[in-house]
């Protein structure tokens, strides 16, 4: 990559994705609140994933200047099932209730990603983009969901599961991108790095 990029995100699932296609890049997060006054998902996660990034860009200008061919990647991901977002748990009973209503049921994902690419006099230009996922997930017994959540998985991921770990068994089926449930869809970014150093 022709520019410096920066994930502004503290996911170990996203770091491990962008690694996983080779990008190198610096880790940082944003402390800052984020609230957003969008009302649709797809409009929801964008303004997140918008807030993070500058946050983090603020933050480093605040510390070492003006960015110079940087990219700031900000990412945010939401789980909906019928229309309410269904965030992280905020304890185990909380997951075991979201739990109860995902399983055999259809919802969706959208994950929020903005680009902040700064050229070589510090201009910046903004790319925001979402992701929807439609995921279906098999019927599951009470015993079934109170022992996925006794293995606190749940308690770190929005809507109360990670797809690619223990949840998996329970998964029916997806549809569009699998990476875009895991945190980040990754082929879209990569594609976006690659395109954004391009016009370098």
């Amino acid at each position: 990559m022709a520019k410096k990029v920066i994930l502004a995100s503290g996911s170990p699932r996203r770091k491990e994705l962008l690694e996983q296609v080779g990008v190198e890049f610096e880790q940082r997060v944003s402390g800052k609140e984020e609230r957003y006054t969008a009302t649709e998902p797809k409009e929801i996660v964008k303004e997140l994933a918008l807030m993070k990034a500058e946050n983090v860009a603020s933050d480093i200008e605040a510390e070492k200047g003006l960015l110079i061919d940087t990219v700031v990647i900000g990412a945010d991901t939401i789980v909906v099932l019928d229309g309410q977002i269904l965030g992280k748990p905020r304890n185990e009973e909380h997951a075991f209730e979201m739990l109860q209503n995902l399983q055999g049921r259809s919802h969706e994902v959208y994950t929020g990603v903005a680009f902040l690419s700064y050229n070589k006099e510090g201009k910046k230009e903004v790319i925001s983009h979402a992701v929807e996922t439609k995921v279906h997930v098999h019927e599951m017994s009470e015993k079934e969901i109170r022992e996925y959540v006794a293995t606190k998985d749940p308690m770190d991921k929005a809507g109360g599961y990670g797809i690619q770990g223990v949840f998996a068994a329970y998964i029916d089926g997806i549809e569009g991108d699998y990476y875009n449930v895991v945190g980040l869809p990754v082929s879209y970014v990569y594609q976006q790095l690659k395109e954004i150093c391009l016009m370098c």
